[in-house]
């Protein structure tokens, strides 16, 4: 991505945090914006976002829901505040890297926790055998 769409991405990822926190939907939940990433034509922005205690897939579907009825709206909006001839289209994508991430933590700590135990369990085979060494001499 070239330096000019990477700084437009950031504004549009600035502006449309403060313009979702705005939003007075019920069904809205906690939206972070995490990435914007703007096409090469700057006909859309891709605008990934998680949702604040909603890791499954079930819970997340309402607010995107909302976001995506909102997008014209927050179009407009980005369009008076952005500074350039053509406001892009705004789709809405969960993003799934927070639970990717929560995944991998608790896969991680299986693993410790597992080597652990067989750690210990090493240490106690080899601590008889040693005592059983010591008292056949």
């Amino acid at each position: 991505m070239s330096q000019r769409m990477q700084r437009l991405a950031d504004q549009i990822q600035r502006e449309i945090a403060v313009l979702i926190r705005n939003l007075k939907d019920p069904r809205l939940g906690m939206v972070t914006v995490s990435a914007v990433k703007v096409s090469k034509d700057m006909g859309y922005a891709d605008v990934y976002v998680t949702v604040l205690g909603k890791e499954l897939d079930v819970d997340y579907q309402p607010s995107l829901a909302v976001l995506n009825n909102a997008a014209n709206f927050l179009r407009a909006a980005l369009g008076k505040s952005l500074q350039i001839r053509m406001i892009p289209r705004l789709r809405f994508h969960y993003d799934q890297v927070v639970v990717n991430g929560n995944r991998m933590a608790e896969l991680i700590h299986q693993a410790l926790s597992e080597d652990q135990k067989n750690h210990q369990a090493d240490a106690a085979v080899s601590s008889s055998s040693d005592n059983q060494k010591a008292a056949d001499n």
